[in-house]
């Protein structure tokens, strides 16, 4: 199963939590979406980062999905020659979230901006011509060459790759050689390295889970100060990939994304966030999902 789709069939389980509040949340949604198909950011815009969550939020609360106004935003992109890495990896996201295949030319040339991003280490960078690729950008080509249905190439050196990023507590950091690194990297590291078959020690998982606030939610590091819901939804994901128990953190946390809940239907990032958007409301799907199991 791909990333995209395990992370849906447990956002898919969010109305648990949500109960009567989930047509609020779709109605947040809804209201984010442009005439143009595109989905809104903090800004207003349509975004094209922004629409996979727009979408990917609409499939997990079984909500009517806007596929054809979807589709003509996203055909606005062409082959995406305009687009940069994560843009890229954004465009083939929101093609497969409208289970729809893009016109003729578009996978190919969308994967070759994504290879061209190919770091020497043999792993992925936002960039060209990197040294060491990172764990974020490993996780947006994987995810691109699966939403494209085709096979990642060389996944032992992305595997590689991430193993130079373990910082020495048993963390992944955006650097090699670091003491300590970030809870969504570590969290992309995880799932990466389990999908190319080269799976993270469980040590990764006791690191992301002393991340955790004694009020729940996660840090984003050790001196973040306060937590956030970015880190607490993919720590969630992948401490559950890694097999660890939540039991210990399920209240705490569920607490803490009821205090990010607006009654617009919105989800805050951060306790000291102002505005809601697609994104983390999205990721409070996510971390609900967990959370309900």
């Amino acid at each position: 199963m791909s990333l995209r789709l395990e992370m849906l069939q447990v956002a898919r389980l969010a109305p648990r939590q949500l109960g009567e509040s989930r047509e609020l949340v779709v109605r947040f949604l809804r209201e984010h979406l442009n005439p143009d198909g595109g989905f809104q950011n903090r800004a207003g815009a349509s975004d094209l980062y922004y629409t996979v969550f727009g979408l990917d939020g609409l499939i997990a609360l079984q909500a009517d999905l806007p596929a054809d106004a979807a589709a003509g935003y996203l055909s606005g992109f062409d082959d995406g020659a305009s687009l940069d890495f994560v843009h890229l990896a954004c465009l083939l996201r929101g093609w497969a979230a409208i289970g729809r295949r893009p016109p003729s030319g578009v996978i190919d040339a969308a994967l070759a901006g994504i290879e061209a991003c190919r770091s020497r280490d043999g792993g992925y960078a936002t960039l060209r011509d990197e040294p060491h690729g990172s764990a974020y950008a490993a996780f947006l080509a994987l995810g691109a060459y699966q939403d494209a249905g085709r096979s990642l190439p060389d996944p032992g050196g992305v595997g590689r790759s991430l193993d130079a990023l373990r910082a020495a507590d048993g963390s992944y950091a955006h650097q090699p050689g670091q003491p300590t690194g970030l809870t969504p990297i570590t969290a992309a590291a995880v799932l990466v390295k389990r999908h190319v078959d080269d799976p993270a020690g469980r040590d990764a998982g006791m690191w992301l889970l002393d991340r955790c606030h004694p009020r729940g939610g996660f840090f984003a590091a050790a001196s973040a100060p306060v937590p956030d819901l970015l880190s607490t939804a993919t720590a969630l994901h992948a401490l559950t990939s890694l097999h660890v128990p939540l039991g210990g953190v399920r209240e705490p946390c569920l607490d803490f994304i009821d205090s990010l809940w607006t009654n617009r239907g919105g989800f805050y990032g951060t306790w000291a966030d102002d505005e809601a958007d697609c994104e983390y409301t999205y990721y409070a799907l996510l971390a609900l999902g967990h959370l309900s199991l």
